[in-house]
């Protein structure tokens, strides 16, 4: 079989499942990130970094993580940075959605296999609206960016004294890094000298915000504003309002909780004035959605604060955004479930809408497969590492959510354990039904079905 055959074979073989094309084209961009910063001058020593280094920074780029095994600020030089940052972006806004929208913007229309692959990656309802959220998540990203990022730079110039250069490249880090969940910041402690500035914290937690409800409650919300203004009416798909509800009740309760149990720990929030701990205890609350960014000591925290952010971690944000976790709308679905068997209730409902039996299994399968993940993960490092035990559970559920929150054993961990979590980012970045449905062979189709019968439960 010649070259060209066995190419044309695979190109067959991706088309025909897209969720295996975005596997395969987020590996070969982590891979081409590796490459990038394994280069001698994409550090500031002018010396090439272990692979492992490059390997790890890489995936947790591209998988908009931020766990670090090294400072990015004063390791890496221009060169590197800017590769980090264009890996945050491309990971952030998919990298089939990159090329589906170049296809866009060159041709003017997309092909039925583009369509196909953005379809997977983009999470939208139907092929025909796939230019639509191709672009609307392109304006999106674009306006969000851009405005975080002015306000950012401004307040770095004239409240810190940053010349104009500095201050904006710090602005338009962070704020990218933001938008796309990712957490890198070009600071040691991250955004700690920032804890008490309000005009940092709160524009980088809105973005943070936005981009973790997902791509597609954002064009709804934008679509359902313009249609207001038309027929003063609005309505509203069950995602959007499973989406937004489930996020504010996270974002109050994560504030709540991290004030309540941080309210006097010197190492946190002891120190600050009320109003600094309640903006303390939002930010964490926020960034537990899957940002990195912290702006009290992440090691310094109780046990008990560390559990409580490793379920905010672990549920994540919205579908088809640039966060983690196993999403709130699989955490919505899982609850009302729940409830359903509770009340004896023969269907599961909420918000007035009877939920399909195939979201529950859905919901079901990737919750499972994120606790075995997690759970079989924290045990190797154990293995691995004299690590505390609530810092190396902190540190998979981190890496798996693609959080980038960190105790500081991140550096520490051996070879063995940090390639660990390069694994944990990528599933988590993907998805376990993504990546499962792209590894498989064939689907099958069964033609009968078997008697039924039910087990002992409990």
């Amino acid at each position: 079989m010649g070259l060209a055959t066995r190419l044309r074979s695979w190109s067959s073989l991706l088309v025909a499942h897209p969720a295996r094309a975005v596997v395969v084209a987020f590996a070969l961009a982590v891979l081409l990130g590796a490459v990038l910063l394994s280069l001698p001058f994409a550090t500031e020593r002018g010396s090439s970094p272990g692979m492992v280094t490059a390997l790890f920074t890489a995936t947790s780029a591209v998988c908009v993580t931020g766990l670090a095994v090294v400072d990015t600020g004063t390791y890496w030089s221009g060169f590197g940075e800017g590769v980090i940052l264009a890996l945050i972006q491309v990971g952030g806004f998919g990298i089939m959605t990159l090329a589906s929208l170049l296809a866009v913007l060159i041709s003017g229309r997309l092909r039925l296999r583009m369509q196909l692959t953005a379809q997977a990656e983009t999470k939208s309802l139907g092929i025909g609206d796939v230019r639509r959220v191709l672009l609307g998540v392109a304006g999106t990203t674009m306006v969000v960016e851009l405005a975080v990022g002015a306000v950012l730079s401004l307040r770095f110039r004239y409240g810190y004294g940053e010349d104009i250069g500095s201050a904006v490249y710090l602005g338009y880090f962070h704020a990218v890094s933001a938008f796309n969940n990712a957490g890198f910041g070009l600071h040691a402690d991250s955004l700690t000298r920032y804890a008490q500035d309000p005009w940092v914290t709160l524009p980088v937690a809105a973005a943070v915000i936005l981009g973790g409800l997902g791509f597609p409650v954002l064009l709804e919300l934008m679509r359902h504003r313009r249609r207001r203004r038309t027929t003063g009416h609005r309505t509203w798909s069950l995602h959007a309002k499973l989406t937004l509800i489930t996020t504010v009740v996270l974002l109050i309760a994560g504030t709540l909780l991290t004030c309540l149990l941080e309210w006097t720990n010197p190492g946190t929030l002891g120190p600050h004035t009320t109003a600094g701990k309640i903006l303390d205890g939002f930010f964490h609350s926020a960034m537990s959605r899957t940002a990195g960014f912290n702006t009290i000591d992440v090691g310094a925290l109780h046990s008990s604060t560390l559990l409580m952010t490793c379920v905010l971690m672990f549920i994540g944000g919205g579908s088809a955004g640039t966060a983690g976790g196993i999403k709130v709308t699989t955490f919505a679905v899982l609850l009302a479930a729940i409830l359903a068997e509770v009340r004896g209730e023969p269907t599961s409902t909420v918000l007035g809408r009877r939920l399909a039996p195939h979201a529950l299994r859905q919901a079901l399968t990737v919750a499972l497969l994120g606790v075995g993940l997690v759970m079989g993960s924290t045990l190797v490092l154990l293995t691995l590492t004299d690590e505390p035990m609530d810092a190396v559970l902190f540190e998979t559920v981190s890496a798996f959510a693609t959080v980038g929150l960190s105790t500081g054993i991140t550096a520490d961990l051996p070879t063995a354990g940090q390639l660990l979590l390069v694994v944990l980012m990528f599933v988590g970045r993907l998805g376990p039904i993504t990546l499962v449905s792209a590894l498989a062979l064939r689907e099958r189709t069964r033609r009968y079905d078997l008697p039924e019968e039910r087990p002992v439960i409990g």
